[in-house]
């Protein structure tokens, strides 16, 4: 860990929303940190994790998509997506195996080219075309901007990590560790457990309903003298999942309160493996209006500037 060949840096993944920054950085740590969905502005908040091995350690920084906002809680995803390119040291950029370069990966481009880090091109889900198609998608990004390199991966299945992680090596700057090489991330277990939450409900809900819900953890404690038969302590878990309308409380809750009872069972699973325990989880469902344009409430619900 002090060797003088050691690296040590920051990584920024950023991208368009839904390019799968959140499955990429899993997958490289080996543990599930951030929450993934298929629907677009999953990751809301900067999620920092740490990998480290005999040569090096990486921090990862997960970003919410770059995208023009259209309310304050775009303005604010955007703030922490350009806020954590200037602090990079270098820079991952997801993009999905097109070789057509649209509005908004032009965006995200020209926010990229502010940048003086190396910026490595991630093209995700390769195992979805051809060898031959995978070329002209190098060439069309290549004629975009200056590029450190290229690497092609498929995330969700794993394929050619080892490479990308070699590539990444390749322009860390040299230094000592940051973290103790136990840590993984240091993101508050309570805060997972909301993020957990919050996947689950973006799983399982309709498309109207995901992009304007938020959940707090209202109480996360372990009962003191408590022990399950097979050993575990108990976590009592109060969590709340915030909606914008009345008629999006009443899909999330279902019927006889079946789809919240199924968000609540798929996020308790997840969560005992976070916290090795067993999680007695409590949800409710509160709806406030137009919350995403509400700063109070915004810094209410965790999305607060001032801790970006």
């Amino acid at each position: 860990m002090l060797m003088d060949n050691f690296k040590t840096g920051y990584i920024a993944l950023v991208g368009r929303p839904n390019v799968g920054k959140s499955t990429l950085m899993n997958n490289m740590i080996g543990q599930k940190i951030a929450i993934t969905s298929s629907k677009p502005q999953t990751t809301r908040g900067r999620i920092q994790t740490v990998y480290t091995d005999d040569r090096c350690q990486m921090i990862f920084v997960d970003t919410p998509g770059i995208h023009e906002s259209k309310n304050k809680l775009g303005s604010y995803m955007l703030h922490i997506a350009q806020k954590t390119l200037e602090d990079a040291d270098m820079i991952l950029w997801l993009v999905e195996p097109s070789s057509y370069v649209g509005a908004s990966e032009r965006y995200v481009i020209s926010q990229l080219k502010k940048c003086r880090q190396p910026v490595i091109l991630v093209i995700n889900k390769i195992d979805t075309i051809s060898k031959d198609k995978l070329e002209t998608v190098i060439n069309s990004y290549k004629d975009q901007m200056v590029l450190a390199d290229i690497v092609p991966v498929s995330a969700f299945k794993r394929i050619n990590l080892e490479s990308l992680m070699d590539t990444i090596y390749k322009y860390l700057p040299y230094g000592p560790a940051l973290y103790d090489e136990d840590t993984v991330t240091e993101e508050p277990e309570r805060d997972i457990a909301a993020e957990i939450i919050r996947e689950k409900a973006l799983r399982l809900l309709k498309d109207e309903v995901p992009h304007g819900i938020a959940v707090t953890v209202e109480k996360m404690h372990e009962r003191e003298d408590f022990v399950t038969d097979d050993g575990r302590s108990l976590i009592d878990l109060d969590a709340s999942i915030i909606c914008e309308r009345d008629s999006h409380k009443g899909i999330i809750i279902g019927k006889n309160g079946a789809m919240l009872r199924k968000i609540g069972s798929q996020a308790r699973i997840d969560i005992e493996k976070m916290t090795e325990t067993k999680v007695n989880l409590k949800l409710w469902v509160k709806v406030r209006k137009n919350w995403r344009d509400d700063s109070s409430m915004m810094k209410h619900f965790g999305y607060d500037e001032r801790n970006i």
